[in-house]
């Protein structure tokens, strides 16, 4: 069977798969740079190396129509939405959270698109805003899950980056321990990404995929906020590249 390969453009990452069959052979995951399609260059040229001829390549994510080396450009909903199925089959609902913007879809038995929201409008509830309040307070994302283990959430009465951002350093001012600074961001996050979810007629199975589902405290919180159990997958933040490769899959039986 042929490779095609997926490239994700997001805002903060550049992710990019090579895909055979349903098997990803290859991955790929480097910060976006300054000059976004110099990173999708370095996924092609990683993604394709040692191959006979150049598999086919479906581009999707903010950058998608920066370069004009690729054979397809997709929107991310209907990457996303693909992606989901290959990774949980069983999934119903995505919730994609990445560095600039969260989106909820809504899939039907077969798998097929029938429902989504996007916010893109504001950061609060991404992963730049994680990023944001972590580096405030002297750490990074990776390092949440540990930080954060076992700790009793401090309330935040802002989700708006900026005046989050104020708020966190007058909590640290008047004595409030970091780390429950950090889980009360989480759980405020968590909160509203509930709501955002609520907002479509929405069924389980839920797939949590973006940058965000590696924090298992995100999803712990997500879950005790909605009352379902929320699945994650190691390739979760790779799931719009794996849709793209997908429907570079189609492309080419359609065509030969």
């Amino acid at each position: 069977m042929a490779f095609t390969v997926g490239i994700d453009s997001g805002s903060t990452t550049t992710k990019g798969i090579l895909l055979e069959g349903n098997t990803i052979v290859r991955r790929f995951l480097c910060p976006t740079s300054f000059r976004p399609a110099a990173s999708i260059g370095e996924a092609w040229e990683t993604l394709r190396a040692g191959l006979a001829e150049p598999p086919f390549l479906t581009l999707t994510g903010y950058g998608r129509q920066l370069v004009d080396f690729a054979d397809k450009q997709v929107t991310e909903i209907s990457c996303h939405g693909l992606g989901a199925r290959l990774l949980l089959p069983e999934a119903r609902t995505v919730i994609d959270i990445g560095g600039q913007d969260s989106k909820v879809i809504q899939l039907d038995e077969q798998g097929n698109l029938t429902d989504f929201l996007m916010n893109d409008k504001c950061a609060a509830g991404t992963g730049r805003f994680l990023d944001v309040i972590s580096r405030t307070l002297g750490t990074q994302v990776e390092h949440l899950d540990d930080i954060t283990e076992g700790v009793e959430p401090h309330p935040l009465t802002s989700m708006c980056t900026v005046f989050a951002e104020s708020e966190v350093i007058s909590l640290r001012s008047a004595g409030i321990a970091p780390e429950a600074i950090l889980a009360g961001v989480i759980n405020a996050m968590a909160r509203r990404s509930a709501h955002f979810i609520a907002r479509l007629s929405t069924q389980g199975p839920l797939l949590f995929t973006g940058g965000v589902s590696h924090c298992t405290t995100f999803r712990r919180m997500l879950a005790a906020h909605l009352n379902s159990e929320v699945f994650t997958h190691d390739d979760a933040q790779y799931a719009g590249a794996v849709g793209a490769a997908l429907i570079g899959q189609r492309q080419r039986k359609r065509h030969g």
